[in-house]
């Protein structure tokens, strides 16, 4: 079986930019949803970066790593 990476599907080329407007989607739909702790191990580059986007644009980053996920959801179902 052929494995196959979601960054390798060409709408992943494009540049990301954050939508406010995605942002307070996100936040509104799960703020009184019932939500599952998960763990993803990620490196302290890694959170470090996410930390620096997430306080340029005035969120937890929490809430970023929750818009990426969303974002990344809805582009493989449209793909």
């Amino acid at each position: 079986m052929k494995k196959s990476y979601v960054k390798s599907l060409k709408e992943y080329d494009k540049p990301f930019e954050l939508d406010e407007k995605m942002i307070l989607a996100a936040m509104k739909r799960f703020r009184n949803a019932p939500k599952k702790p998960t763990s993803v191990a990620l490196d302290e580059k890694t959170i470090r970066e996410l930390k620096a986007v997430a306080d340029k644009h005035g969120i937890q980053y929490q809430v970023l790593i929750r818009v990426f996920i969303l974002d990344g959801l809805e582009r493989i179902k449209a793909a």
